[in-house]
């Protein structure tokens, strides 16, 4: 189902080229198949901010509006991270690619070059593979050292084409990394649209907020002063994705900002239940039974053929 639901999103925005197909392998194998289960990623932490990875399946429990959802699977292991890092390289990061650079060479330095996986993707207007998914990539190619930004930014459609991507990758623990300035002027998409197009395939989508330490005094509301352009609908697509926003300006906020997201994967519960019959956008609520613990996970998803956005 997840392939189907998946073409026919896709195809209703517009995003679905003449001749390119989807995989045939859907990205939820490790569930079993005998339903149609919807899966979702789950982060939980306590009140200190503490990651918490010693649930069981009876500590959770799945609301679907008002009702009670069954929870017929449930992981803690998984055979790793599969990241799609993506490069804003638009006009307006010409001051800022540098940083961007350091930021994702940051990241790459906390996976796991045995068993974790990331893709390298650039994009204006248009998404660009770079490096196809791989293991053991510890730094970024020299050919990224040599892209010079230029043209309007398509930041809400490559983030969409990303989590396409990226959701093709079985047995693993998936996610978004865009380092961006939040600018975007030529998207046909809405974070909305995108936030529903992630949210139906479970792909969490990060933010890497690359600004100047003017744009970024300390960590209160740090999105909010970074710009209206990491606030707002962008806040909320990554939010509702199971995703967030990072900010950072300097080599040290930007080093703990990418050991913060693969943490976060690394703690990552997977869950899964069975969807709804009705078509339609099923809101979402994951919690425990430990009211002192925080769980954060995607806001919903859509079952049927129903249209993502109105």
């Amino acid at each position: 189902m997840v392939r189907a639901r998946l073409t026919w999103i896709l195809t209703a925005l517009g995003l679905l080229l003449p001749g390119v197909a989807l995989p045939q392998q859907a990205p939820v194998a490790t569930f079993k198949s005998n339903v149609d289960l919807v899966r979702v990623a789950a982060i939980v932490r306590d009140r200190k901010g503490r990651f918490v990875d010693d649930l069981t399946q009876r500590d959770f429990e799945v609301l679907e509006g008002s009702e009670r959802r069954t929870i017929l699977d449930f992981q803690r292991e998984q055979e790793g991270v599969s990241v799609a890092l993506v490069f804003d390289v638009s006009g307006s990061m010409q001051s800022r690619l540098a940083d961007a650079r350091e930021a994702a060479n940051h990241l790459l330095a906390w996976l796991d070059e045995s068993r974790d996986e990331v893709a390298v993707f650039t994009f204006d207007t248009a998404l660009v593979e770079v490096v196809a998914f791989t293991t053991g990539l510890k730094t970024l190619p020299p050919a990224l050292a040599q892209v010079k930004p230029f043209g309007a930014t398509s930041l809400h459609d490559a983030i969409a084409r990303a989590s396409e991507h990226v959701a093709r990758r079985e047995g693993r623990r998936h996610a978004v990394a865009v380092l961006t300035d939040g600018r975007d002027n030529a998207s046909r998409l809405k974070p909305a649209d995108v936030s529903a197009i992630a949210s139906a395939i479970d792909v969490p989508v990060y933010i890497f907020g690359v600004v100047a330490s003017i744009d970024h005094p300390g960590d209160d509301a740090a999105a909010e002063s970074a710009g209206s352009w990491l606030g707002g609908p962008l806040d909320a697509l990554a939010t509702q994705t199971g995703g967030r926003i990072v900010v950072a300006s300097t080599p040290a906020q930007r080093s703990l900002a990418a050991r913060q997201i693969v943490d976060e994967l690394r703690h990552q519960y997977l869950i899964a239940f069975e969807s709804s019959g009705q078509p339609g956008w099923h809101p979402l609520v994951v919690r425990t039974h430990q009211k002192d613990l925080v769980v954060r996970a995607r806001s919903g998803y859509h079952a049927g053929q129903s249209r993502p956005i109105s």
